[in-house]
């Protein structure tokens, strides 16, 4: 490996109505650590791949997936793409050798992100899925004052998600509307929240949910057409971490007015509560009391934070505080970063809500 973790990513495309997820966040995140070169760019079309490569300062265009994990300069791929074309790009990164970082959802469901895991795991290729709630030093900070013992065992969490509700779509966003493609409220902002809380408390012993599509019609942006959806967009539950505290858990996509996310740690010693617009998007704030004392806000220590500090706020800065504990991974071979494997213990946590939906029944993780 070269001095610099070189990087081919699939799906960072220069478009003429706004660039997506992966020109916004990752390669601003890759441009401004000093460990990472973005060296490759792959779209679906030469003169999209050329375009996106200018633009973003990378030497190597692509438009063949296959010819860029081939390519002996490039020793990590990253898949930014919908989440139903995952599993086959990552599957020939993970042929072809090539550490692989993926967006989440890993895959469409648990069955395809087990899929994956397996594959990387048989392999031995190191991942990184793009749970970036994780890496938000508020989080991160959060994690540490739980296990120091700051507010003491916990008793009792309630999670919030309101989101806003996004009804009008054009023809780049309409597959997010249909529940088998993985990509909705439960799914991407409930499943970067859930995740944020797993990381802080830990797992789950037993979970029982309602999943619901409460706004079931989507409007066309171009043609004005109305369509059926049937991605869930409400998750009402109720859970117990395995250390035995209460969970309460919403997530709702709203028309109006929606909330953010607001996450509630209640311990026998004080008070930690985590507040966001959107936790893997960052900045997620913390505001801690001791006994009666009243909530403060309180500011995670300069060791949290990983990334230079002049890099620009926006959807990049989680982004590049996963690569830069990623590259500890690739470089050390420390386990410090979420990779495939803690991708399928979270589907396999939304898979069991949606279980539990359907069972009407309250089940048993592992």
């Amino acid at each position: 490996m070269a001095d610099k973790i070189r990087v081919g990513i699939v799906g960072a495309t220069v478009t003429p109505g706004g660039s997506g997820w992966g020109a916004n966040a990752h390669v601003p995140a890759l441009q401004t650590l000093s460990g990472y070169e973005l060296k490759a760019v792959c779209t679906a079309h030469e003169e999209t791949a050329k375009a996106s490569a200018e633009k973003f300062g990378a030497e190597l265009a692509f438009h063949d997936m296959y010819e860029m994990v081939a390519h002996p300069d490039i020793d990590l791929i990253a898949v930014v793409v919908r989440v139903p074309l995952h599993k086959q790009l990552v599957m020939a990164a993970i042929k072809a050798k090539k550490p692989v970082c993926c967006e989440w959802p890993l895959g469409a469901d648990l069955a395809d992100a087990t899929k994956m895991a397996d594959a990387a795991k048989t392999a031995g290729v190191q991942t990184l899925v793009g749970l970036q709630a994780q890496s938000d030093p508020a989080v991160m900070y959060a994690r540490d004052l739980v296990a120091n013992g700051d507010i003491g065992d916990i008793v009792t969490v309630n999670l919030r998600v309101m989101i806003g509700a996004i009804t009008e779509r054009g023809d780049g966003r309409i597959w997010q509307g249909i529940r088998a493609n993985g990509a909705n409220p439960m799914t991407i902002p409930g499943g970067h929240s859930i995740d944020a809380l797993c990381y802080i408390l830990g797992e789950f012993a037993e979970v029982s949910a309602r999943v619901t599509t409460r706004i079931d019609m989507w409007k066309h942006a171009v043609t004005g057409a109305d369509f059926p959806v049937d991605a869930p967009d409400t998750v009402t539950a109720a859970g117990v971490l395995k250390s035995g505290a209460e969970v309460s858990y919403q997530v709702a996509s709203v028309p109006y007015n929606a909330s953010g996310i607001n996450l509630e740690i209640y311990g026998r010693r004080g008070t930690l509560v985590l507040t966001s617009k959107s936790v893997n998007i960052g900045p997620s704030q913390l505001h801690l009391a001791i006994g009666k004392e009243n909530l403060e806000k309180i500011t995670p220590p300069d060791s949290y934070r990983l990334i230079p500090a002049d890099m620009a706020a926006g959807p990049g800065r989680n982004v590049g505080q996963a690569y830069a504990r990623f590259e500890n991974v690739m470089k050390s071979g420390a386990a410090d970063a979420p990779d495939f494997n803690d991708a399928v213990v979270r589907h396999t946590l939304i898979d069991a809500m949606e279980r539990s939906h359907k069972e009407g029944n309250v089940i048993k993780l592992a």
